[in-house]
């Protein structure tokens, strides 16, 4: 049987009583915002993150960017120092994001932040995705909704074209405003420029452009979190020293799926290598894992760390 081609509903109530039903069931919808259209899950859920990339068939792991409704809602996920409350205080709600430290208790999954310390969150100014935050009570990790490497969307009609029956829902409220990526920055540094330009920041703070020495924020391309340990890659049996990430059939101390699926593996991968890492074991060594759909991302990432 065919795959059925996403329900597209106008924004209204029953759009979004509709989206967040999905999303507090673990799945992913389509959402507009003033910026692109964006594909969104609940950011606590690591599962329901892995299906954004799984959806996207994003090569690696970037960090993704987290939306909630105010900044106080910001403030219990992450730590904002003068210099980001006064740019939030300023382009909030709207398209800024701040890339800031996380706060240990937050209860974001780890494969949202790519197994960093930091966070890069924004308030929308969408009243879809503003519904849609207040419909959930959830922080929603939603970067562009377009298969990897391809076109933002600006339309419902891009989202449908790109991604297909691997979204199940779109919700349709026409021409995004900015039709452009939120600009992005990380203290006084500007990772991505956006509709908040860079004469506009200066304004308020003495903003440079730069990128870092690892991705913090998505857009950037550089190598991920990397455990402080050796990783041996495609084990099928752990040495003396080793501890083991099984996959499938391989068992080890841990496992990324003991059923070999591959969206359960990428949900698991961030925090099974900081448990792989805070082991004693001297060294790690994962299990092959399939290059196939979002294996090729779980690879892709494996391959980074292994290559620090």
């Amino acid at each position: 049987m065919a795959a059925q081609p996403p329900l597209i509903y106008p924004f209204g109530d029953a759009a979004i009583a509709e989206a967040a039903a999905i999303i507090g069931a673990g799945g992913i919808v389509a959402v507009p915002t003033e910026t692109v259209y964006g594909l969104a899950a609940d950011a606590r859920n690591a599962q329901a993150v892995a299906q954004i990339y799984a959806a996207k068939g994003r090569p690696s792991f970037n960090p993704l960017i987290v939306h909630v409704t105010d900044l106080a809602a910001a403030e219990a996920i992450a730590t904002l120092n003068d210099d980001a409350r006064m740019l939030a205080e300023r382009f909030w709600p709207g398209p800024l994001t701040l890339v800031l430290p996380l706060r240990t208790e937050a209860e974001i999954a780890a494969l949202v932040t790519a197994g960093l310390d930091t966070i890069a969150l924004r308030v929308p100014a969408h009243r879809a995705m503003r519904a849609l935050i207040a419909a959930t009570g959830a922080p929603l990790a939603a970067p562009s909704a377009n298969a990897s490497n391809g076109i933002s969307p600006t339309r419902a009609e891009h989202v449908a074209k790109s991604l297909g029956a691997r979204v199940p829902l779109i919700i349709d409220d026409g021409a995004t405003e900015a039709g452009l990526e939120s600009t992005i920055v990380a203290g006084r540094t500007m990772l991505r420029p956006g509709p908040v330009t860079a004469e506009m920041l200066g304004e308020m703070l003495p903003i440079v452009p730069g990128t870092t020495a690892h991705v913090s924020a998505p857009g950037q391309l550089a190598t991920h979190y990397a455990p402080s340990k050796p990783l041996r890659l495609n084990a099928t049996r752990a040495e003396a020293d080793e501890w083991l990430i099984g996959f499938g059939a391989v068992t080890g101390d841990d496992t990324l799926s003991s059923d070999g699926d591959l969206v359960e593996a990428a949900a698991r991968l961030f925090d099974a290598l900081h448990r792989a890492d805070t082991s004693l074991a001297a060294r790690i060594a994962v299990a092959p894992i399939s290059e196939m759909g979002v294996g090729v991302a779980i690879n892709d990432r494996l391959r980074r760390a292994a290559h620090r």
